[in-house]
């Protein structure tokens, strides 16, 4: 079991170095894809009877041409607005990140699931108003902590799949938040 543990992480290193964007986004989709496999089973109890595969290739799709393309492009022009690995450097990264990008990112997530879920514009623009702030509160309890320890610890190239690791639970979350009628 260790063996191909290792050896997934020695291909993913390899896919790394060969097609980091590619890899990057891929790796976004497919754990929030995931996300919404354990929002359903475990926190809405569906059973997989129940279970809506449309919904879930939609949330899949989320993770591949929103969250993973933004992410990885902020993170890239991040470090080079601070230039750094000090701690110093990872809590200005920090910062920029929750008080600039965070609230305009979820902001857009509610839109892009909102329609691919079919909702009107008047329906998203409801969704928001209902469910944004509670939702941009629970963000700071988690992800500052979370990424100033990306920031100072992990290199660049794999912030977007280790914030996506992390985020397996946020997204659980988003995932519910984003699909309640």
């Amino acid at each position: 079991m260790f063996e191909r543990i290792k050896f997934a992480w020695r291909t993913y290193q390899m896919l790394m170095i060969k097609h980091p964007w590619k890899l990057q986004i891929l790796t976004s989709g497919g754990l929030v894809g995931l996300s919404d496999i354990v929002s359903q089973q475990l926190v809405e109890r569906r059973g997989l009877t129940n279970h809506s595969l449309k919904r879930t290739a939609k949330m899949a799709a989320v993770g591949l041409i929103y969250v993973g393309p933004v992410l990885g492009v902020w993170y890239r022009l991040l470090d080079r607005l601070v230039v750094g690995q000090s701690k110093t450097a990872a809590f200005k990264k920090m910062l920029f990140d929750q008080l600039a990008v965070a609230p305009c990112f979820l902001a857009g997530f509610i839109a892009v699931t909102g329609f691919l879920g079919g909702l009107s514009r008047e329906k998203i623009w409801l969704k928001f108003q209902v469910d944004y702030k509670s939702t941009l509160i629970s963000n700071y309890a988690i992800w500052p902590a979370a990424q100033l320890l990306n920031f100072y610890f992990i290199p660049l190239e794999h912030r977007l799949a280790v914030v996506q690791l992390v985020a397996l639970m946020w997204n659980t979350y988003l995932s519910w938040m984003a699909n309640k009628t």
